[in-house]
């Protein structure tokens, strides 16, 4: 069986510094907000090209403490609109409803499973305050017109780069776009910590301190409490074990392309789609996904021919229980999107025999 992923195997080469790194923090016995995570927050910080990164629980809280201290920050208030893809995952849509905030759902472009850009205007209103822009799957949105139209209407723009260290376009990383990003260190993520972790990068001075405050209790300064915060702080063994796993992302992320490469140029049943390669950009390839209007079948196919797959994600969000105001919205890109989409393996650790055999499998397949 191939598997989907294997955590396993992909941290396997960096098992000797993880275990150096992880030894280091418990002989130092300092295990909150200590030198590791410092270290990371600097290094994270120079990796995309801004000045400060605050290391948080996890990519959820990434970004709704910075919508959190955005209202602090006098920026935003309750009931104010965050216009966010309608595709993406369900935790983008939390950090906004967590805040008291009211999500304006925009339908994707099918080419890129990002956000429409040319539905972004007819979308906002006197109580649009952000744009939220995804950067699925690895392949950042089209930020020189996010940026164009988020000056244009003088809105705040927030990135979400869970799937997307080290994605770039025109010469700016992920991260680097927005007035902040918010990133999820999830172990299966491009840059995964062994756990639960996660990032907001920003140049914004003012906020990076807010986000850090509201993150440590709402204390800048011991037992003084400036906020109704939360605990949301970085842990110090994560913090270590991502500085290690930093190091390698850019070669890691170089054999992740090339596997790309490889399913583009030789994938090429008719009856299954593929996202376009967008030269234009850096992708990073979190996922591949192929799109097929059998998809449950073709899963199926696929795993009685030893190759595991995901689907992200089955239901969107608009559909979801959790969101049931929503019901009733008319977003058939989307819902295309949701009922067609399968990822396939693809990691730096993917043998070359194996993704041939993927690609062989796929292309036999018939519906």
């Amino acid at each position: 069986m191939i598997p989907f992923l294997d955590l396993k195997k992909s941290n396997q080469p960096y098992n000797e510094e993880i275990n150096d790194a992880v030894s280091r923090v418990i002989k130092s016995g300092y295990f909150i907000q200590g030198p590791e995570v410092r270290g990371f927050e600097k290094e994270f910080a120079d990796y995309c090209g801004v000045s400060r990164c605050v290391g948080v629980a996890n990519g959820l809280d990434a970004l709704s403490l910075v919508l959190r201290a955005w209202k602090q920050m006098g920026k935003l208030k309750d009931n104010d609109e965050v216009i966010v893809p309608a595709n993406t995952y369900i935790a983008t849509v939390l950090a906004i409803t967590d805040n008291n905030l009211i999500p304006v759902f925009v339908e994707p472009s099918m080419a890129t499973c990002n956000i429409d850009i040319n539905l972004i205007e007819s979308a906002i209103s006197s109580k649009t305050k952000v744009i939220l822009a995804v950067h699925l799957y690895g392949n950042i949105a089209d930020m020189d017109r996010v940026s164009q139209i988020a000056e244009k209407y003088k809105l705040l723009v927030l990135e979400d780069a869970a799937q997307a260290h080290g994605a770039e376009y025109m010469g700016i990383k992920a991260g680097a776009w927005g007035h902040a990003a918010g990133f999820s260190f999830y172990p299966s993520k491009n840059l995964g910590a062994l756990g639960d972790a996660g990032a907001v990068t920003t140049s914004d001075d003012e906020l990076a301190d807010v986000v850090a405050t509201l993150a440590n209790y709402g204390s800048a300064v011991r037992y003084q409490n400036s906020y109704k915060g939360v605990n949301s702080r970085l842990d110090e063994v994560q913090a270590a074990i991502l500085r290690v796993k930093l190091k390698g992302l850019d070669a890691d992320t170089k054999l992740r392309r090339s596997l790309a490469e490889r399913y583009f140029n030789k994938i090429k049943n008719p009856s299954l789609s593929l996202l376009e390669p967008a030269n234009d950009r850096f992708n990073v390839f979190h996922l591949f996904p192929v799109f097929s209007e059998a998809r449950d079948d073709l899963q199926q196919y696929l795993s009685d021919n030893g190759v595991g797959t995901l689907i992200h994600y089955p239901i969107p969000i608009h559909k979801q229980q959790a969101y049931a105001e929503y019901s009733d919205l008319n977003l058939p890109i989307t819902t295309m999107i949701h009922d067609s989409i399968l990822s396939i393996p693809l990691s730096p650790y993917l043998a070359l025999k194996d993704s041939d055999v993927i690609i062989d499998i796929l292309n036999a397949y018939k519906n």
